[in-house]
Formats: structure tokens, C-alpha cells, sequence
């Protein structure tokens, strides 16, 4: 707990209605989630505002109101705090009650399209096997040294973010890698934090939904390194053309990470199987379990994170040797009696689509079958349904088209839009089979000896969301029941 004034800027775009003798116990833009201690964040959302919001949150016995418009009623024995820019003011209060959390941690931000959350859960589990405690902000998970929390966006809004920081500095965390989401960017999410270095990993057609343009993409993802501080460094994926792009006029140190051309920590792959990658770092050859060509680039990331962050070489190429998969991320299974193999991947955009399948390409061998489930989800890119679909279909033996999360979407009108995609001499080789379950069904029903199943999109989602409604539904398990009980 904290007095206002305590934590109000000394100056400011600002004006206090009421008396500012309150106590502030936290934050929250969220009506439902309000005591009398916390203060209420009103301010204009994309869907909702949240000035319709206070007389509901005063009935609740709110205090302290931050707003950008005063309500036409005045309650006096309520603070209202009305700001020209909410947002620096709301960054400066966040720090303030929370002791500036990110000053306090080493925070290493990952952004871009694919990869974010398999490079920062991989270094989480790095750090932590280097006996530090530390926590993960990701798409799948929140993780506060061994506490875990299921995530609801791959970047937590600023007032949850912050509460999050100062649990993970209270817990002794001192190392936290978290994803970065073009989103999140757009939003000011990230705004006040103190990042010690930011990743990019690559940059492809994805969230046109939201950004409308690529351009409008490149530049949320883009700001993230214009706010870096001299202090820093950033690290970037330089065999993707959009690498330099990020750091143009960068003031942090800038270092580069490859598998292609020349780098920083440029890794080489000798060998690529279902059984994991042998790399190559300088003259240093080692083994990963992880699979496929895409986690060479994640695993380089990992890499030069470490090595930037001071930790000693030799001894993050034998630790790294002994880390896993991520759930959900070329999460594979084997039916052990027949030879098949089961893959369930989160590839949702075109380009990762690609990567995975080339790289299953490159896995099997002759006589094996690549047969692909995939769907694409409701109330998203529009844009990338009929590539999504063209992909798979070239790179598959056999592509089953079914539900993602429809959302709001009809799930049959979202495969019509996919179908476009898929040329005339490919028409053959697909079928449409919209329940999830079903389609997983008979894709295993489909396969034989040593075929290769993949089931793109949700990866670690443990849901279906249809018409607002979220049901338990997970790849895996249906995986396990279809493949290895026929």
C-alpha cells in the first residue's frame, strides 16, 4: 500500500479533483476486478471504454479514479485523477508503486513473427539450469520462478505486466525473458520498462487483421528497438531481411545471430533428424534434442542471449545440449509398433507453415507420407488463409481442411476461403472434414507404415473457442488417442 501522493509525478499533464489523502493498493482497468484500495484505470479501449465503467467501480467502493474525461457526476468523497496523457502517467505510477521492477531484473524482450516463444521459453530453462531464478512472460505460460500461471495474451496488458515484474522481483527472480507482441507494441504494453537487450527473430505475413498493412507491422515491431537505450544490446536474426531494418538508427549494441551468412554466434547445422540437431559453434560441436532447421535459429538466439548476458560459453553449449522441446512447438510422438509419427506444431501463419513442412520434408524418407491437418482461425487475417492452404497442400502427401478456432467465423466459410488458395492440380489431394476431432481421426485412419501426421495451428492451445464459448480440446491428446491406440 502506498499514499497518492506518494506516488502521483511532481509534475505533469495532470489535475486532481478530490483529495488525494487515499492509499493505493494496485490497479486495474477491469471493472469486475476492483476493491476498495485499487485504482480504476478509465480509458478508451479499442472495443470498450472504460469511462461508461466508473459509476459501477464508485459503487464498489473505488477511491481513486485515473481518467482521461471526468464522468458528469462527482462523487466527493472520490479522487478523480484526469490526465492529457494517461498513459505517461499511468507508466510513472505503475513504477512507483512497484519500485521500478525492471530496474531490478536483467528483462530480455523477444519479438517477431515466429519463434518468440520457443527462444524465450529455451532461455528460461537455460538460465534456470544455470541456478538463477527466473521467470518466462509467454504465449503459453507465465512463470514466476517454479510458480506457473496460464497465459491469456503472449504480452499481459501494462497494469498485469507490472504486477507480474514485481511478483518475479519480490520471488528473487533475477533474469526474465518474455515474448513481445506486435500488439502489445501498438498498445504501449511494454511502456516504462527498463530492458536490459530485445531479440528479433523474423519478420512474416501475419496479424494484417489488426496492422492493416505489413508496413503498419514492420514499424510496431520496429519501435521496440527505437526505444532501446545505449545501455543495452539487440540481437538480431541477420539471415531475415527485416533484421537491419529493426535496428536502423538502434541505440543499443547491436549483434547478429545466423545460420546462413556471417555473424555474431552463427551456428551451423551438420545433421537434422527426428532425433534433434548436431550443430556447430566455432569449433564446438554439440547435440540438441530440439528438431528441425527453425530451432537452429531459435537455439543461435538462445545462444547469444547467454553469451551477451555474460555467462560462459563452453558451459551454455553443455547445458543447452539438454534442453527440450517446447509444448506444443514440432511436439512429436512415434507409434512405436507401426512406425508413424505424429507431430503437433502451433504454425499459424504461412511462413511457418512452410518451415515446418520443408523441414518435415527434409526429415522423411522415401516411402514415408506427410498427411497435414490444418485450419485457420475465425475473426483473424483473412489474407493468409489461401496461402496457408496452397503451402500445405504442396508440401503434403494429403491435407485434411477443419476448424481452428472459428470464433465467431462459420467454420465451413473459413475452408472456402482457404480452398481458393489450392491450385487445380493439387485438388485431388485434399479433403474436408470440418470437426477437429474428426479430421484427427482421419488423418490417422488415413496413414499407414512410417507416415508423417501433422496437426498445424493450436499447438499448446488446451481449447476450441466457437461462438465466445472456450471448450477443452487438445492436438496432443487426440493425437495420443488416434495414433497410437489404432
Amino acid at each position: 500500500m502506498k499514499s497518492l501522493s506518494q506516488i502521483l509525478p511532481q509534475s505533469g499533464e495532470y489535475q486532481i479533483f478530490g483529495t488525494s489523502d487515499h492509499t493505493v493498493g494496485g490497479f486495474s482497468s477491469d471493472s469486475r476486478e476492483v476493491g476498495s484500495d485499487v485504482m480504476f484505470v478509465a480509458r478508451k479501449g479499442l472495443v470498450v471504454d472504460g469511462h461508461a465503467f466508473i459509476p459501477e467501480v464508485i459503487e464498489k467502493g473505488v477511491k481513486v479514479i485515473l481518467c482521461e474525461e471526468l464522468p458528469i457526476e462527482i462523487k466527493t468523497d472520490v479522487c478523480y485523477v484526469r490526465c492529457a496523457n494517461l498513459l505517461d502517467t499511468l507508466t510513472h505510477l505503475l513504477n512507483k508503486f512497484y519500485d521500478y521492477p525492471s530496474d531490478q531484473l536483467k528483462l530480455i524482450g523477444i519479438t517477431g513473427t515466429n519463434g518468440k516463444t520457443t527462444t524465450a521459453t529455451l532461455c528460461y530453462e537455460l538460465f534456470k539450469s544455470l541456478g538463477y531464478k527466473t521467470g518466462l512472460i509467454s504465449t503459453v505460460i507465465n512463470r514466476i520462478h517454479l510458480d506457473e500461471e496460464w497465459a491469456t495474451h503472449t504480452t499481459p496488458d501494462i497494469i498485469k505486466l507490472y504486477s507480474l515484474l514485481d511478483r518475479m522481483v519480490k520471488e528473487g527472480c533475477s533474469h526474465v525473458f518474455m515474448e513481445v507482441s506486435s500488439h502489445a507494441l501498438d498498445q504501449n504494453r511494454i511502456a516504462g520498462l527498463n530492458f536490459s537487450g530485445a531479440v528479433f527473430t523474423n519478420l512474416t505475413h501475419d496479424h494484417l487483421d489488426y496492422h492493416k498493412t505489413f508496413d503498419s507491422y514492420i514499424k510496431a515491431k520496429k519501435k521496440f528497438f527505437d526505444g532501446l537505450s545505449k545501455a543495452t544490446f539487440a540481437l538480431i536474426n541477420s539471415d531475415d531481411i527485416h533484421g537491419q531494418i529493426m535496428v536502423q538508427n538502434c541505440k543499443a549494441k547491436i549483434y547478429t545471430y545466423a545460420l546462413r551468412g556471417i555473424a555474431d554466434f552463427k551456428i551451423k547445422v551438420l545433421e537434422n533428424n527426428l532425433h534433434g540437431l548436431h550443430l556447430k559453434y566455432k569449433h564446438i560441436e554439440w547435440f540438441s534434442r530440439l528438431v528441425g532447421v527453425f530451432n537452429g535459429y531459435n537455439l543461435a538466439a538462445v545462444l547469444g542471449v547467454a553469451i551477451l548476458l555474460g555467462e560462459d560459453e563452453n558451459q551454455v553449449l553443455q547445458k543447452m545440449s539438454d534442453l527440450k522441446s517446447v509444448d506444443g512447438r514440432f511436439d512429436w510422438m512415434r507409434n512405436e509398433s507401426d512406425g508413424r509419427v505424429g507431430i503437433v506444431d502451433y504454425a499459424h501463419t504461412p511462413d511457418a507453415v512452410e518451415k515446418i513442412l520443408s523441414n518435415i520434408q527434409e526429415l522423411r524418407k522415401t516411402n514415408q507420407k506427410i498427411i497435414t491437418v490444418i485450419g485457420c482461425g475465425g475473426n483473424r487475417d483473412r489474407d493468409k488463409r489461401p496461402e496457408m492452404a496452397r503451402i500445405a497442400t504442396e508440401l503434403s502427401d494429403q491435407l485434411i481442411l477443419t476448424s481452428d478456432n472459428p470464433r465467431d467465423e462459420d467454420p465451413a466459410d473459413i475452408i472456402r476461403q482457404m480452398e481458393t488458395g489450392i491450385s487445380d492440380d493439387n485438388f485431388h489431394k485434399y479433403l474436408i472434414v470440418i470437426d477437429r476431432e474428426q479430421a484427427i481421426k482421419t488423418a490417422c485412419s488415413l496413414s499407414q507404415k512410417g507416415d508423417i501426421i501433422l496437426l498445424a495451428g493450436k499447438g499448446h492451445e488446451k481449447y476450441q473457442e466457437i461462438k465466445g464459448v472456450k471448450t477443452f480440446f487438445d492436438d496432443k491428446e487426440k493425437l495420443r488417442k488416434y495414433l497410437l491406440n489404432i
